[in-house]
């Protein structure tokens, strides 16, 4: 389920999209993020318990806006634009089969990378129907998520 309990003060991210109808079936049918306010330029989600808002702006989406600068990190090129949701192995291992299953295509597959190192944790990358990198990762020991 997307919307967690907060320890933390949630983040807002607003990110362009090139339709709104397409948004809330990726945003709230796909991934199941609870929609909240909207209007026809905007629409907000409950992006696992922090505020996302998807505006109206085709002209910030396509190709030339899709991610081109990559990292290398953990031998794969990683889109240095992204954001997403760090989870717990659970949520992460059914939202892996969720998307696999509705046949959505990655930008890098699920997997565990540093594996066997500080910080080991599963991670997918993916695209949005606007060309918006996001990332979803889990770790084992949720305590390592800052560790050296």
């Amino acid at each position: 389920m997307p919307h967690a309990t907060q320890t933390q003060p949630p983040f807002h991210l607003a990110f362009p999209v090139h339709d709104i109808a397409e948004a809330r079936r990726f945003y709230g049918g796909l991934l199941g993020c609870p929609e909240g306010r909207s209007a026809p330029e905007w629409v907000d989600f409950n992006f696992y318990g922090h505020q996302i808002v998807a505006h109206l702006a085709p002209g910030e989406c396509g190709p030339r806006a899709a991610p081109s600068a990559t990292s290398t990190v953990d031998d794969h090129q990683v889109p240095v634009r992204h954001f997403g949701a760090v989870l717990d192995m659970p949520q992460w291992q059914e939202l892996a089969n969720t998307l696999q299953a509705a046949g959505v295509p990655f930008i890098i597959e699920p997997h565990i990378r540093f594996q066997g190192e500080v910080g080991e944790q599963a991670t997918m990358f993916l695209l949005d129907p606007s060309g918006n990198a996001l990332e979803f990762k889990a770790f084992a020991d949720m305590s390592s998520l800052f560790a050296k």
